[in-house]
């Protein structure tokens, strides 16, 4: 299986790179350029040896390096073995770079800029697309005694591939599987972008359960399974949860090197960490399905961080999470993150924090990891903070809003009008909204709290805590988020209508931010305008917080309002709708 060789090689070159060669910008494409380069190099013969070897057999160790071994498969190999598909110096500087993802002192190593704006992980995505190459094996709990020596030899007690015809049980997990032959399948329906968010209402382990999970699932288990159990445990940094899914910004978006985090309390569990793990979970599900030949890795990357794998705009980065959300549920997550902390247990050396924890206390854990990572990462929509899409500094001094508030005031940008649909053009647009905003009507930032773009990204604006200049009189009521185009005839997409009607409110009520009954209005309704378009309006009425009978505010005289609150004569042309 070349596919499989390939990406055990590269993994290879990531931990026998020479650290003083030259680097690349750290850009998926890079990533992508390295693949193709092999995929040249490596011959076309089914590969015997494991990818896992080369997550292992680098400078760290640790838990989460042991269920590497475990699961995925692991032996010793020599830095001659991997003379004959060497790398341009300036692509082993690359990989030299992504090696091994960690935190430390703010800054985030081991991620790249994806062309979708996203920063994606490399290690998580590489476990998953190797797990995904060996036909997602599920592993049969409980482990007898021998299990930590079986680490060392790489041998797999009751491991079965799944059958890529089967399905899972909804819940729990995979726990009714059979004990010695598991055909189940998690997830057999290509990612579908419309499917809306999990359900995290959905029954939960239960904390007093007597009987604990019996099977782990490979490709879970290395992506995201064992990393958001490992980041929940008693004493860990995210008890409080300040750090799950951690933004940050690149030194610049041309040629990045550089990735600072924005919260310094950020745990493992960033969004780089976290996009990574998912699109390794995904494209590792597509892999485990798709018949032989498989497409180059090369290939389905290019696609799948582009236009979409086989022509699917749907299936593409830009939706990892409602994909993700199709593919499992949180019943499921949590069975599996329970089991794998089981297997962790099970593993020569025991993590610390897992010693003579009980089943009861490990179904906690998941709960309480699985409840956070779907409502607060799967169920909110992702927001590309201002360093990303290049916003100039706010000019003065931002007035801070009152939280929670109790209105969302809902806009189109009329100007632009065409809807934008990939990163570059809907960071354009930004731009554009924020220079006219400050230079032709001379206020300190752009207006809006959060743009929303036909792209699957929110892009921040004034963001959740300053009073923004979108909704005239009344805009340290309520946010203002505006979706790219004009509305007057036409409507948004229906990603872009789901994330205003639900996803981003919900995700705000949820922060304290958003009052729970919240009034959605259309700017028409407190402000003489056409805005947000006929089209969308007329859809606004019908979405659950819609409020038609509202007192306005009356404005205030010219000499009242400050410069966030300009006059309807003053308004720009995105404003004046």
């Amino acid at each position: 299986m070349v596919a499989q060789r390939v990406i055990w090689i590269l993994l290879g070159l990531l931990l026998w790179s020479d650290p003083g060669a030259a680097s690349l910008p750290l850009l998926m494409k890079s990533v992508i350029q390295a693949l193709a380069e092999l995929e040249q190099k490596a011959p076309a013969v089914k590969a015997s040896h494991k990818v896992s070897a080369w997550l292992l057999s680098g400078p760290s160790s640790g838990p989460y390096n042991h269920l590497y071994h475990f699961l995925l498969g692991a032996r010793s190999l020599d830095a001659a073995e991997l003379d004959p598909y060497s790398l341009s110096p300036e692509l082993q500087g690359l990989t030299k770079e992504v090696a091994r993802h960690g935190v430390r002192d703010g800054q985030e190593y081991g991620v790249v800029l994806a062309p979708d704006g996203s920063t994606v992980a490399v290690e998580p995505l590489l476990a998953g697309l190797q797990a995904g190459l060996q036909g997602r094996r599920v592993i049969n709990l409980p482990l007898d005694s021998t299990a930590a020596s079986r680490v060392a030899g790489v041998t797999f007690p009751d491991v079965a591939a799944i059958a890529p015809d089967g399905r899972a049980p909804s819940s729990p997990g995979l726990r009714d599987a059979a004990p010695d032959v598991t055909t189940a399948n998690i997830g057999t329906n290509s990612p579908d972008a419309t499917t809306g968010s999990p359900d995290v209402q959905a029954s939960l382990p239960d904390a007093k359960a007597k009987s604990p999970p019996t099977t782990v699932d490979s490709l879970l288990a290395v992506t995201l399974a064992g990393n958001l159990g490992l980041t929940f445990l008693p004493g860990s940094q995210t008890q409080s949860h300040p750090g799950l899914g951690s933004e940050g910004c690149w030194d610049q978006l041309s040629v990045p090197q550089t990735f600072r985090l924005l919260d310094p309390r950020a745990s493992l569990l960033t969004m780089a960490f976290l996009n990574g793990a998912l699109d390794g979970f995904i494209l590792g599900d597509y892999l485990s399905r798709t018949p032989e030949p498989q497409p180059s890795l090369s290939h389905l990357l290019s696609q799948y961080y582009g236009a979409g794998v086989a022509g699917d705009p749907g299936f593409r980065s830009n939706f990892r999470r409602q994909n993700g959300a199709a593919l499992t549920s949180a019943p499921l997550l949590a069975q599996q993150v329970w089991g794998t902390l089981v297997l962790l247990q099970r593993l020569e050396p025991v993590h610390p924090q897992l010693q003579h924890m009980s089943q009861e206390r490990l179904a906690q854990v998941a709960t309480n990891a699985t409840k956070e990572f779907t409502e607060a990462f799967l169920g909110c929509p992702a927001i590309h903070p201002r360093c990303r899409w290049g916003a100039a500094p706010y000019r003065g001094r931002p007035t801070p809003l009152h939280l929670p508030l109790g209105f969302l005031y809902v806009h189109h940008t009329y100007v632009p009008a065409p809807p934008c649909t990939d990163f570059a053009r809907c960071a354009a647009n930004m731009r554009s909204m924020q220079r006219y905003h400050q230079d032709t009507q001379d206020w300190e930032d752009i207006g809006y709290s959060f743009v929303v773009g036909s792209d699957g990204y929110v892009y921040e604006g004034r963001g959740w805590y300053w009073v923004g200049a979108h909704t005239l009189g009344h805009n340290s009521r309520g946010f203002g988020v505006a979706i790219v185009g004009n509305y007057t005839a036409a409507l948004p997409t229906e990603a872009a209508l789901r994330t205003v009607r639900d996803t981003l409110p919900s995700c705000a009520v949820r922060a304290g931010l958003l009052r729970p009954d919240y009034a959605l209005l259309g700017h028409r309704q407190l402000v003489r305008t056409d805005c947000p378009g006929d089209a969308l309006f007329d859809q606004l009425r019908t979405w659950p917080h819609f409020t038609a009978n509202v007192k306005t505010r009356p404005a205030r005289s010219v000499s009242q309002r400050s410069r966030r609150e300009p006059s309807l004569l003053t308004l720009p042309a995105s404003d004046l709708q």
